[in-house]
């Protein structure tokens, strides 16, 4: 949407100007003369145009919606309306993208429709959870308050993406930078030594005549393997969206060593602390599994839930569910199982999720120590391969000159 420099005028004669951000000029007229301003002008305002670059404006942060929210949760126990606090909100929001979406929710409501059914269109981005948040909040009569449910559960989530996310940045970096390394050393500094060894007629050692081959094979076939690489990515774009690729993937996902329990452990977390979220906001059962499952960002399990809501139906607890994915931790059912007993599931379920969040804190921050002298030690039989490679022919040569 595009921004307009609109001249109005208040019933004393004053005249200003005022930018806005509105779908068309007619929508920007419509919000003035609400207002009770004369709009004189309205003219479209080129030095502010903004061009989203995707994919990376139009991604909301997770950290600005948790803003969003906090500011709506203050603005409605100030006791300003809904309308008016998204109005609010929306003016200051920088995300194009973000502010595009709150101006069409913020005329959903004007329009007559609850704040939970203006964001239903929008569940794929802002998740199910939250529209079935605002849906509890608004039945209860307590908006603010399941909202601020809502916040901390985000937190909590946001916080443990991030904590996995940090967990692979490094090594995936001193990855990176030793095939690096490896790519300069093959391509750049190994052929000089090879025509340095070549003038001498010296006889290479076997390892140096490795490494020279394979440099050799990969600046000859450098077009090829980089055809390669670029079908290998777009065949993969063209598959990442399909439902049963997801799945596959997923399931691969899980049985890497030491990372498939962290996604495991991870996915029974989200679940437990999304199920106790809606219980607690006023959500039947059924209800709050089908949203909770939908919320675990592995695919495969996910599958693997499918029939719970069933068994659950047919008369089946929610424990004796779980337990037939082949899949939750003895360690979860047998709380899940204590709550549904004590007529405490969601205090059982948020305990549940506080257990393997600790587990997964304690298995990222053990595979950051271990994998750290592990990448050092690949990186330094590296260094000392090549200095073997060229280093070796150097003492040949000294011995044969002597």
């Amino acid at each position: 949407m595009p921004y307009f420099q609109c001249r109005l005028a208040t019933d004393e004669g004053r005249t200003f100007t005022r930018p806005f951000f509105a779908p068309s000029v007619e929508e920007c007229r419509e919000h003035f003369e609400s207002e009770g301003f004369c709009v004189l002008s309205i003219r479209r305002d080129w030095r502010r145009i903004q061009v989203p670059l995707r994919p990376f404006q139009t991604r909301i942060k997770e950290r600005d919606f948790i803003l969003f929210n906090q500011e709506l949760v203050a603005l409605i126990k100030a006791g300003y309306p809904i309308l008016k606090s998204i109005e609010i909100i929306a003016s200051r929001v920088k995300n194009v993208h973000f502010k595009e979406l709150l101006m069409r929710i913020e005329g959903e409501v004007r329009a007559g429709k609850s704040l939970s059914e203006a964001f239903l269109p929008f569940e794929d981005i802002f998740s199910k959870v939250y529209t079935a948040s605002l849906m509890a909040g608004e039945r209860s009569g307590n908006l603010a308050g399941t909202l601020s449910r809502y916040i901390g559960y985000a937190k909590v989530v946001s916080q443990t993406k991030s904590r996995i996310r940090s967990a692979l940045t490094y090594p995936t970096l001193l990855l990176v930078f030793s095939f690096l390394l490896l790519g300069v050393l093959l391509n750049f500094v190994l052929p000089r030594f090879s025509q340095f060894y070549r003038d001498f007629e010296a006889e290479l050692p076997s390892i140096t005549r490795m490494l020279m081959s394979f440099a050799l094979s990969l600046r000859n076939n450098y077009p090829f393997i980089l055809g390669v690489f670029i079908l290998f990515f777009l065949i993969y774009f063209q598959l990442r969206k399909k439902e049963k690729f997801q799945v596959l993937k997923d399931r691969i996902k899980l049985k890497i060593p030491y990372g498939g329990p962290i996604w495991l452990e991870s996915g029974v977390s989200l679940f437990s602390r999304t199920l106790s979220l809606l219980l607690g906001g006023g959500i039947s059962l059924l209800s709050s599994i089908d949203i909770a499952r939908q919320s675990v960002p592995n695919r495969y399990l996910v599958t693997r839930m499918s029939g719970v809501s069933d068994e659950i139906k047919n008369g089946e607890s929610l424990s004796e569910s779980l337990a037939r994915t082949n899949f939750f931790p003895l360690l979860a059912l047998d709380m899940i199982r204590v709550g549904e007993t004590s007529a405490n599931l969601e205090g059982m379920l948020t305990d549940v999720a506080e257990v393997y969040d600790e587990r997964i804190r304690s298995r990222i921050d053990t595979f950051v120590s271990l994998i750290e002298p592990v990448i050092i030690i690949f990186m330094g039989m590296i260094v000392a391969a090549m200095l073997l490679a060229v280093y070796l022919p150097i003492f040949n040569i000294i011995r044969i000159a002597r």
